[in-house]
């Protein structure tokens, strides 16, 4: 794996498939790599941190995850 800290499309498609991998979502929110700008960038970086220590998550986990993805979104 290559370091996330580095702002690559790269590095963002793969914490956002990390993360629809954990979170068994099937669209991820219609996210893509190529529309993060460096600030969203940051932001993916601090949700996939937090999904990628955690085993399980509730549905409340679930739905402010992809609201805060949906966010990343529309930016």
């Amino acid at each position: 794996m290559s370091n996330l800290t580095v702002n690559t499309l790269e590095n963002t498609e793969y914490m956002i498939e990390e993360i629809k991998k954990k979170l068994r979502m099937a669209t991820g929110a219609a996210l893509k790599a190529s529309r993060l700008n460096d600030e969203q960038y940051e932001d993916l970086r601090d949700i996939y941190d937090m999904v990628a220590g955690k085993n399980s998550f509730s549905i409340s986990e679930i739905e402010a995850i992809t609201t805060e993805l949906g966010r990343l979104r529309k930016a």
